[in-house]
């Protein structure tokens, strides 16, 4: 059982920045992909970005050049760093990490508002 715990979200101005951690904890075996999600008032959860076991990221379409990931695996942890924050980008950002297991986890979710 893998345990996630996000933190950073908040409330931002439009053009603002932001950054999200997510830490990992349990029996977490081999983690291979580590990821963001958001899902926006009345729309369906989507991929933000995503960072592969060697490191290799990718983002949606309206995040990049503005958003950042890493992630640690020492501790482990994924991280998002957000810049130049629009409006549409609010909405809860959830964690996501895949092991080896093969099994898929989600994180309780941080909100973030982005104001105009």
């Amino acid at each position: 059982q893998v345990h996630l715990v996000e933190s950073g979200g908040g409330l931002v101005q439009a053009g603002g920045s932001l950054r999200l951690s997510c830490a990992a904890s349990g029996s977490m075996f081999i983690i291979l992909d580590m990821g963001w999600y958001r899902q926006a008032p009345g729309k369906q959860r989507e991929l933000v970005a995503t960072i592969s076991i060697t490191e290799r990221t990718r983002y949606a379409d309206s995040v990049k050049g503005r958003f950042t990931i890493s992630r640690d695996n020492a501790k482990p942890t994924v991280d998002l760093q957000m810049t130049n924050l629009k409006p549409e980008d609010t909405g809860v950002y959830f964690c996501n990490v895949n092991n080896d297991a093969p099994y898929s986890y989600w994180g309780q979710g941080t909100q973030v508002t982005v104001s105009s």
